[in-house]
């Protein structure tokens, strides 16, 4: 079972993480159907920091590439950047090797 996989922290500006982690779950409901697609999590820190951490799993990294076409994905990230305290950092390439997914 090789995946695709990306665990990444995005820093919100002060009082912005509610906000930004709004967006994130928006685009998990647009990637939740594309192709590949096989997990898409949206996380907050519970110490109330404007942190967001975002972990995805995908069939190839052809597929993630591919989900920045889905209609209305580049809006969104184009509504989330004003609200980073900073460049965002890229997250940790991962080869998923396995686990289990409730549905």
């Amino acid at each position: 079972m090789s995946k695709y996989g990306l665990h990444g922290k995005l820093e919100a500006t002060v009082g912005n993480g509610s906000q930004l982690a709004e967006i994130l779950l928006g685009a998990s409901r647009l990637v939740s159907k594309a192709k590949g697609c096989r997990l898409y999590l949206v996380s907050q820190e519970s110490t109330g920091s404007d942190a967001v951490w975002v972990t995805e799993v995908w069939d190839s990294k052809e597929d993630h590439d591919n989900s920045l076409q889905v209609p209305g994905v580049k809006e969104l990230i184009a509504q989330a950047m004003p609200l980073l305290a900073g460049r965002p950092e890229k997250g940790q390439e991962l080869e998923v090797l396995g686990g289990f997914v409730s549905k």
